[in-house]
């Protein structure tokens, strides 16, 4: 049994049966099914499928949401937020889709030729728990938009919301597997991977998983896309405009209680404006209001299980015992961690080095503009930097040096269905969203013409 816990309360919500080899087996059959007939289906009809989708999102966004809320603890603001933000990525690729997969002309010695766009079958996306909403139908929109089909392996923590998206798109009118959950734990995850019928994968993840999952696909020569976290670093350079950045940097760094891969987690400040900066920031923080994650008032929850807070705590345990201080916060109590704020902070050291999943930042200062770039670009993951100045031409110079696969100036990194997202790195490879994302999981098929 599969089994979906609240956090905040500690009750048990619903337990699922996991599928058996048989039941797996007959979904992947009516998923190469359900592809014969899909793959052919206009995109005006697609669209139509999709805005439906979007509008169930809407229609019954609160519901949705409190299951997030309470498989998850995410705060219910936080939740409602979600939902909305999947409605307008479906709506995206719903209006943008047949643009972004139009043939393209190439004019060569041919009579025509051309490189035209077109699906690959099965993709299998193995999601995570802490956008499980949203990091699902960002690969889910344009995937089904581009004439694929879904199998979605979700973490075995929201399950509820697992099978609520697959409802999203029963409920829309989308056709009988083009889209199912799959009722799984990891260790059916390679099986599945090696089976012919399944083309392709895109995973959001932890390093290990990302590279368990790309070993067999890359022994199947199948397609493969990773995003798998950040160590993302806020730099606030001395001309910034300081009460601005502090309150892009809190909410960058505690959304979501901290639990997002692209969340600034390394905060770097210029010695000159470290005082004023961090006076506003601690205040700030400690404003932050937690508990009950059914309490629209409330913007810190809990952690999604206790065994991360026990992480997080671990971390900043070993962290103090090389020199670091801990200005605020640092508590845990069961799933509960206290928004904590640890200065001294220097490389070589656990919240410096490694990600860190949950309300916890972790600053350093530095002295000169090549220093910062050095210790952003010190990280072994590169998913993306904020960088916070005044001066346009000194972001525009700096913009190459930084290793990541996204640089924000002046605001926090974030998800946007008309951009590309997508790491460096440790942090993956391949892109989500834009037409860049739609674009990796289809053959991209070359066509030419010759006339004798």
């Amino acid at each position: 049994m599969i089994t979906s816990k609240n956090p905040y309360t500690g009750e048990v919500i619903e337990e699922f049966k996991e599928y058996t080899k048989e039941e797996i087996n007959n979904a992947i059959k009516k998923a190469d099914d359900r592809y014969k007939t899909w793959r052919k289906v206009s995109f005006s009809e697609k669209s139509k499928l999709l805005k439906n989708a979007a509008k169930e999102l809407r229609d019954n966004k609160q519901s949705y949401a409190e299951d997030i809320t309470q498989e998850m603890g995410k705060p219910i603001t936080q939740a409602l937020a979600e939902i909305e933000k999947c409605a307008w990525v479906c709506e995206y690729y719903a209006e943008n889709a047949e643009n972004h997969l139009a043939r393209e002309i190439i004019e060569t010695d041919a009579q025509k030729s051309y490189v035209s766009y077109e699906p690959i079958g099965i993709v299998l996306a193995i999601m995570p728990w802490n956008y499980p909403f949203w990091q699902v139908f960002r690969f889910a929109a344009p995937a089904l938009m581009a004439g694929n089909i879904g199998l979605l392996k979700h973490a075995s923590n929201v399950m509820r919301s697992a099978n609520n998206i697959q409802k999203v798109f029963e409920r829309a009118g989308f056709p009988d597997g083009c889209f199912q959950n799959l009722v799984i734990s990891s260790s059916k995850i390679e099986d599945i991977l090696k089976d012919k019928r399944v083309k392709a994968v895109t995973l959001t993840g932890s390093k290990p998983a990302g590279s368990a999952v790309a070993a067999t696909a890359g022994s199947e020569i199948k397609k493969s896309v990773l995003e798998l976290g950040g160590s993302n670093a806020l730099v606030v350079f001395k001309d910034a405009n300081i009460a601005e950045a502090v309150k892009t940097c809190v909410q960058a760094r505690f959304q979501n209680t901290g639990q997002s891969c692209i969340a600034g987690k390394r905060l770097l400040l210029h010695e000159r404006i470290a005082e004023e900066f961090m006076e506003e920031f601690v205040k700030q923080v400690k404003e932050l209001k937690s508990g009950d994650t059914m309490d629209e008032d409330t913007f810190i929850g809990t952690l999604a299980r206790e065994d991360l807070a026990e992480d997080l705590e671990k971390q900043i345990q070993d962290s103090v015992k090389q020199g670091a201080k801990i200005v605020l916060g640092g508590k845990r109590d069961k799933a509960y961690f206290e928004p904590t704020i640890i200065t001294n902070v220097k490389k070589g050291m656990p919240v410096f080095d490694q990600e860190t999943f949950g309300p916890a930042m972790a600053v350093t200062t530095f002295k000169e503009d090549q220093e910062a770039i050095d210790l952003v670009n010190y990280s072994d993951f590169g998913l993306g930097v904020s960088i916070f100045t005044e001066d346009f031409t000194f972001a525009e110079k700096i913009v190459p040096a930084f290793e990541d696969g996204a640089v924000f100036v002046n605001e926090l990194v974030k998800s946007d269905p008309r951009l590309p997202f997508g790491g460096t790195k440790i942090s993956g490879y391949g892109r989500e969203l834009s037409s860049h994302g739609i674009q990796e999981f289809i053959n991209r098929k070359t066509v030419y013409f010759n006339k004798y």
